[in-house]
């Protein structure tokens, strides 16, 4: 029932009200964007979705127009050569996720889940096969965003999800938000370039 109905109904509210109080904020970021490097203040990336149904998800761009396409950040070479300076602190409080919202009403996405997978990360895709986290809709955050983000390795994420898809209710989506705004706040979990930090520091 919460699944299938319940959650739909509360992301559509949810992101209709979250449109229209961040409006104004959004075109502000947009225009400094473009005034730091010429270009559109937005770009899509083809991601994964329920089903492993591809999807184009919105993102601000936090980084140059030379920056490689569908290349994760952790994959590049010295991701900070391509960083915008405005882009390192909407990474830094997850501002550049913000257009997300519109894939959200869309029905592309949830307020939380499996963060989608780019369409190349293939081993990141198999890894939630095994518990079946391909089969329910992606999110703007989820359990493996508030439990180490950038830091887990794939593995450890893909359990997280799986663990995520078990535990689906309303309350644990409620506690995943909330824990998700003082993560964001303390920008905890953000690496740049590097997937598996976690493991590393120990």
């Amino acid at each position: 029932m919460y699944r299938h109905f319940v959650k739909r109904l509360l992301d559509v509210v949810l992101s209709l009200a979250a449109l229209t109080v961040l409006a104004v904020p959004m075109m502000i970021f947009a225009l400094m964007i473009k005034r730091e490097d010429r270009g559109p203040a937005f770009f899509r990336q083809k991601r994964v979705g329920k089903g492993k149904r591809h999807f184009s998800m919105y993102k601000f761009r936090s980084m140059k127009m030379s920056t490689p396409h569908d290349v994760p950040t952790h994959l590049l070479t010295n991701p900070e050569q391509y960083l915008l300076k405005c882009g390192k602190w909407m990474r830094r409080y997850s501002v550049d996720e913000l257009p997300q919202i519109i894939n959200i009403l869309k029905g592309d996405m949830s307020i939380v889940g499996p963060r989608p997978a780019l369409w190349n990360q293939y081993d990141l895709i198999a890894e939630r096969d095994k518990y079946g986290a391909n089969d329910i809709r992606p999110g703007l955050t989820g359990w493996a965003q508030i439990n180490g983000r950038d830091e887990l390795e794939i593995p450890e994420k893909a359990r997280f999800d799986g663990e995520y898809m078990q535990r689906e209710s309303f309350m644990f989506d409620a506690m995943c938000i909330f824990r998700t705004v003082f993560s964001a706040a303390r920008h905890e979990g953000v690496v740049e370039g590097g997937t598996g930090e976690l493991a590393r520091k120990h």
